[in-house]
């Protein structure tokens, strides 16, 4: 058997050493990378080859990967590497990764055309001018091989060691057992289904109710499925940090189930968290200049990449508090080990954005090691909403008024130029004094001139390394995202414009400007503006995502109906749908649809009422643990306020705006066996769903509102354009219904959480009662109608 490494791998393994530098150093986008490789290619002759295959074997090695260019003619072997700034200062060990990947690729280059001499050739293009510095040189096909093996020399314990490893884990895989003494209710269906679909190399939708272990019913049978398959690489994705908790807790039974004295599960698994929870020194730039755990952070990485991989193979998960521990005893960064980890992991729990977000971490490693990937996703129907910010932008005016006033003045010329061009574009609309509107294309005039406000920034920051402008590095960074999303802007997504109101800003030589006598950004109370690219589709951007992987599994309990995230989500063709059966009897749990209250915005005031005294009524019929859940936080308080006039011995909480963890966990707290009470919550916040309050310490939910979207301009906009995307038809649904009704069925199912558990769901306002909203809720239900007013069942 070989280990299959390629060649970016090998060469960062082996040929990296001395600081970890990310002085402001901003790589040209996947776009403009493509681009530049396709432009230094047409600038060839007719004896080019452009992306040329090379592979060769050295021991137990396999060496493969794909060189830039080969001209035969002039025996020239071309990588190229796109960059932004100063050449000159880019650092030395970069510089000498990427001769190194150019050796190796000379090698395998001579290896298979048998050349005795070659010209290597490193092109470093310039996104920005599209110049050209080649760095040439002629090597001896001996001279490259004695430099390939030594390379190879240096990674073959590794190898070799992972070689066994894998080998382990197959064999342990192919006998694991589930980790429970049996499945729970549903909880098979599900496994077999995430099981045969990944034998088949298909994309699942899963919709499985809460509380049948939905985590450790797709983990088990995808490590099921890893030894047959061969699958390099499990990614378990979770919107929220809940369901990460949730997937490490299985992985860790599982591996404990498995766990023999002598010889434990040898499973690796990594938790990837973002760098401002994983970073040591917050506000320390990232070189060895300003962080201690960056200066010499390749010199120790070794050490600690092998301690980390012995702790994940013989112990729990490299969590995050493992993670840290282990980083801190060798004195590197835990944020930037765990990326190195990666490599060596065998599942990888994290957030959606890794493998969905523009800049994606674990697509662009899978797809520049050509890994064979397994894909998780957890509570999916959160994918929707996520990937639309991951491929939206906005660009405030008056972010770009304060960084302005602080702004070097190197670029403040730039940053007027840009304001000018912005008020351009908003003159017609302020004329007819609209407060929103959206433009049929984007404005090339005003991008243009953002294009350039970047160059100036960006050859700013680099000139300036060490420089710290949070304000600057903030405005350009969403400037650059605006503009990217701009270069694939499409019928997926829309641009609008809100003008806001002004305010008062320094006029032309008032000593309170930034610099004396200089003329401001903006006129004395000149509204500013905010410019959107909304993403209301992102198929267009998922669906790269989910073809890259050998089988993907999305999964929860409100993917209904399939038509609806299949089409938003951009899934394959063939995608298998399945929809697991409830454990849960409808005697279980009792479904009342409220006919006489409508929770619409113009009858919320007469609604209060009616709701209050159905709420007292039912907690006076059964006293416990009960949530209450509005459509907005005006909405809750005025219900609050009157439900405490009426009844101030019934204990009550209440969500607030920007609650923070732990006033979170404190309105959670009050939830317990012995508690009595009600909590008011907002639907779709952060106790609509992803907790668990099973038994007495949550007995039932009010739910006055269906959770739809408000109509608004921008609403309605998005309505056109699901419109134009999948037929009129599908325009409300998609827009309002859908979106909405799943917020609803997500909240009740805080309700029952075990076969165990009984309790009751209000469903307030007279909508729930119609057909067609019943059919989307789940088929276990049975729904009773019912009066607000008087409490009793109402007749057909």
């Amino acid at each position: 058997m070989k280990y299959l490494v390629a060649v970016r791998a090998l060469c960062e393994f082996t040929a990296k050493h001395g600081d970890l530098d990310l002085r402001f150093t901003p790589s040209p986008s996947a776009q403009e990378g493509m681009a530049g490789h396709a432009l230094v290619a047409s600038r060839r002759g007719e004896s080019y080859q452009a992306e040329v295959s090379l592979e060769a074997e050295y021991k137990t090695l396999k060496v493969r990967g794909r060189a830039d260019g080969y001209d035969r003619e002039q025996n020239q072997l071309e990588e190229v590497k796109t960059f932004r700034g100063d050449l000159h200062a880019m650092a030395d060990n970069r510089r000498h990764l990427h001769w190194a990947q150019l050796k190796v690729y000379g090698w395998l280059l001579c290896q298979a055309k048998n050349l005795q001499t070659v010209n290597l050739t490193l092109v470093y293009f310039d996104v920005a001018t599209t110049q050209e510095t080649p760095l040439t040189e002629q090597f001896s096909a001996a001279s490259l091989k004695e430099y390939f093996e030594m390379l190879c020399e240096r990674f073959l314990v590794w190898a070799n060691q992972e070689l066994a490893h894998r080998q382990a884990r197959d064999s342990a895989l192919q006998t694991l057992a589930f980790p429970h003494p049996e499945f729970r209710p549903g909880q098979r269906e599900l496994a077999e289904a995430v099981y045969k679909t990944a034998q088949a190399g298909t994309c699942l939708m899963a919709q499985a109710p809460t509380g049948i272990g939905k985590t450790i019913g797709t983990v088990f049978p995808l490590l099921k499925a890893v030894p047959k398959k061969q699958f390099d690489k499990l990614f378990f994705l979770a919107a929220k940090t809940p369901g990460r908790a949730l997937a490490l807790e299985a992985l860790h039974r599982i591996k404990r189930s498995a766990h023999d004295a002598e010889k434990p599960l040898p499973l690796r698994v990594l938790e990837l968290v973002a760098r401002d929870k994983a970073c040591e020194h917050p506000g320390k730039a990232c070189h060895g200049d300003a962080c201690p755990l960056a200066k010499g952070f390749y010199d120790r990485l070794p050490q600690a990449r092998k301690a980390a991989v012995d702790h994940a193979s013989s112990h729990g998960p490299l969590d995050k508090t493992a993670l840290r521990a282990l980083a801190l005893d060798h004195h590197v960064c835990p944020y930037y080990l765990s990326q190195e980890l990666i490599t060596w992991s065998d599942v990888v729990v994290g957030d959606y954005n890794y493998y969905f977000d523009t800049t994606a971490l674990l697509h662009g490693q899978t797809a520049g090691n050509q890994w064979r990937v397994g894909v998780l996703v957890d509570e999916a129907h959160n994918l929707v909403e996520r990937a639309r910010k991951m491929y939206s932008a906005t660009l405030a005016q008056d972010q770009l008024q304060q960084v302005h006033a602080t702004a070097p003045r190197a670029v403040r010329s730039a940053l007027e130029r840009l304001n000018r061009s912005l008020n351009e574009l908003l003159q017609p609309q302020q004329a007819l004094n609209e407060a929103y509107r959206v433009y049929p294309e984007l404005p090339a005039p005003f991008l243009k001139v953002l294009g350039q406000a970047l160059t100036q920034i960006t050859d700013f920051l680099l000139a300036n390394p060490t420089r710290m402008d949070g304000a600057l590095q903030d405005f350009y960074f969403e400037a650059l995202h605006f503009s990217r999303m701009a270069e694939v802007f499409a019928e997926h997504s829309l641009f609008d414009v809100t003008l806001q109101p002004g305010h008062t800003t320094v006029g032309p030589g008032d000593d309170n400007a930034a610099v004396p006598g200089e003329q401001v950004l903006l006129n004395d109370r000149q509204a500013g503006a905010v410019l959107n690219i909304r993403n209301v589709v992102p198929a267009p951007f998922l669906a790269p995502r989910f073809a890259a992987a050998q089988s993907t599994a999305l999964f929860s309990a409100t993917l209904s109906p399939q038509n609806y995230y299949a089409d938003t989500l951009g899934l394959p063709a063939g995608t298998v749908w399945t929809d697991v059966q409830s454990p849960f009897l409808a005697e279980q749990l009792q479904v009342c649809a409220v006919r006489d209250v409508s929770t619409r915005f113009q009858h919320r005031a007469e609604s209060l009422s009616p709701i209050v005294e159905l709420m007292a009524r039912q907690y006076g019929d059964k006293p416990g643990n009960y949530l209450a859940f509005l459509s907005s936080y005006d909405y809750l308080q005025k219900l609050v306020a009157l439900f405490r006039r009426r009844y101030p011995h019934i204990p009550v909480w209440e969500q607030t705006r920007g609650m923070e963890e732990a006033a979170r966990d404190a309105f959670l707290s009050r939830f317990t066996p012995t508690s009595q009470g009600i909590g008011f919550a907002v639907l779709g916040g952060s106790f609509a769903e992803g907790i668990d309050l099973p038994g007495d310490r949550l007995i039932g939910a009010f739910i006055a509102t269906l959770g739809l979207p408000q109509v608004n301009l921008v609403n309605e906009q998005i309505r056109e354009r699901m419109s134009a995307n999948f037929g009129a038809a599908q325009s409300y649904d998609y827009t309002y219904l859908y979106p909405g009704l799943q917020k609803v069925v997500q909240a009740a199912g805080r309700v029952i959480r075990t076969t165990s558990d009984r309790g009751v769901v209000y469903l307030i306002d007279d909508r729930f009662t119609r057909p067609e909203i019943q059919a989307l809720l789940p088929g276990w239900w049975k729904v009773t109608r019912l009066r607000a007013r008087r409490g009793e069942p109402a007749t057909a």
